[in-house]
Parts: C-alpha cells; structure tokens; sequence
C-alpha cells in the first residue's frame, strides 16, 4: 500500500495505491477497499495519517498491515522496536496531551454557549476553570497537533481522542 498523505489530486482526493510484486495493481480514494485473493485490503484516512490499513480475510479476521520501513510509520515502529520503554512514554506522553486537549476544548466550549443570553436563563452561565489567552490556545493546538501525528504514526485511533480529526 501507498499513501501519500499530505499529497491531494487537485480534486484535493487522497488515492491510495495497492501494489504487488513491486508494480501497481489498483488505485483508489480514500476510503478504499481492494480486492484480494483470500479477503480485501482496507484503507481508512485521518486528517492526521492513517486509520486503518488491515487486510481482512473472506471469513472475517483482521491484520494489521505492516508499514514499509522507509516510511514515516515504519521509522516510528522501528523507533519502538529499538527503544520500546521510551516509546510508550512517548505514546502515553501524547495521549494525556490529547485528553487534556479534550477537557480544554470542552470545558472552553461550554463557557462560551453558556454565555449566550438564550441560553443562560435556562442552564446558568458557566465559569471555565482554565482562561487561556488566544497565544495559549495556539501553543495547545500545536502540541495537540502533534501529539495526534504521533499517534497516527503509530497506528492509533481512537474515537474519543482523534475523533476530530477524522
């Protein structure tokens, strides 16, 4: 499988190629499903890498594909491969970014509509516990962007925490 994840065709479509034997055999959008003899390769896309990338067999089971070593995924698997305690630091470190991440936006979100003179009278105005500066709600979307690169580079999707993203 090939995708180039922050190429776009200029329909700004994500295609995923399907190769075999080294030679391209298929190309399709995303989300793509190719046929192979015994099952079908599935590719799935977030905004921040891939979702799902598993070759499901006709009676049902699932595996992971395994990322090409010269790719970005393969270099973080490699990286947890060669250094396995550091790199579940690392993919804890960025999934406490992301809750913390979660619990800003949500409790931020919930001032800013309790504000609002329809609704107030109703549910009471909120106080967030957390007043960050316009700067400050710059620096947390970067490291949240990249706490959810990381976690795409490992292969991890979550719901509740890359929701967002796709």
């Amino acid at each position: 499988m090939d995708v180039r994840h922050w190429r776009n065709n200029s329909s700004g479509n994500v295609k995923a190629c399907l190769y075999v034997d080294g030679r391209q055999h298929a190309r399709s959008g995303l989300p793509a499903a190719f046929p192979v003899p015994g099952g079908v390769v599935e590719v799935r896309m977030s905004a921040f890498g891939l979702k799902r990338c598993h070759y499901v067999t006709a009676d049902g089971a699932e595996y992971q594909l395994v990322p090409d070593g010269d790719s970005a995924e393969g270099r973080r698997a490699h990286f947890d491969r060669r250094h396995p305690a550091l790199s579940r630091g690392v993919g804890f470190l960025s999934s406490i970014v992301l809750v913390v991440a979660v619990f800003l936006l949500v409790v931020q979100l919930a001032e800013q509509l309790t504000r609002a003179d329809g609704v107030s009278p109703y549910v009471g105005a909120f106080s967030s516990p957390v007043d960050l500066s316009a700067w400050g709600n710059s620096v947390v979307g970067l490291i949240t962007l990249t706490a959810s690169t990381e976690r795409a580079l490992r292969l991890r999707h979550s719901w509740l925490l890359d929701g967002a993203a796709g």
